[in-house]
């Protein structure tokens, strides 16, 4: 029982170290991402640093219930999940405005954030590859990095379309496929994490019962 014990909170420990790893690595992205969106007037680019923030917070929040019972873990979950359905909805409302204004977006300025935003996620999405099958809370932080590096990969796509046809309907369209895939990832998380809470719940009733 001790050797299982030392495996788990070794385990965790390398998960710990892990999160912050990737914490600064998103924060210094959005950083970076959020002035260069404005500047290149992209919306892919401007999700993107949005959503760096969002899983800067979100791994944040995980490092806080990271010992915490699966109760709290799956409540945090939730709030992830639902952050992330709000992020996809809000992108969509940014991609309608620019859909309206249509301004050809600064497409090598694109590129290059775009994958200098990719070689970022890529490192997470590589140092957060090994927890990728745990809880709600562990699944969820693999599936925010997994969705980065396909969302920059994406916006790079964008920016040599953009250059091609000279309009700005593939930022767009880019845009709106960020959207589609936070607001998906963020139900997949919040079913596995309602599953969670529903699973602990019966396990409480049961041993109320046996007592």
């Amino acid at each position: 029982m001790a050797c299982c014990s030392h495996t788990i909170t070794h385990k965790k420990g390398k998960y710990r170290n892990a999160l912050w790893a990737v914490l600064w690595l998103n924060l210094i992205m959005f950083i970076v991402e959020v002035f260069n969106g404005v500047e290149a007037e992209s919306v892919s680019l401007l999700a993107d640093s949005v959503d760096f923030f969002s899983d800067a917070a979100n791994y944040l929040i995980s490092l806080v219930v990271l010992n915490k019972a699966l109760q709290y873990r799956a409540k945090a979950s939730l709030l992830k999940g639902y952050s992330m359905i709000l992020l996809g909805v809000v992108t969509c409302v940014v991609t309608l405005y620019q859909l309206w204004q249509g301004e050809l977006p600064n497409y090598t300025q694109m590129s290059v954030i775009g994958l200098l935003a990719l070689l970022a996620n890529v490192l997470s999405a590589v140092i957060l590859y090994r927890f990728r099958e745990g809880d709600s809370n562990m699944r969820s932080v693999w599936l925010c990095s997994r969705n980065d590096a396909l969302g920059n990969i994406a916006v790079v796509i964008a920016a040599i379309a953009v250059y091609f046809s000279q309009n700005h309907y593939p930022d767009l369209f880019v845009a709106s496929i960020m959207a589609y895939l936070a607001i998906q990832a963020g139900r997949q998380i919040n079913r596995q994490a309602k599953a969670e809470l529903k699973g602990e719940n019966n396990a409480n009733i049961q041993q109320k019962c046996s007592l």
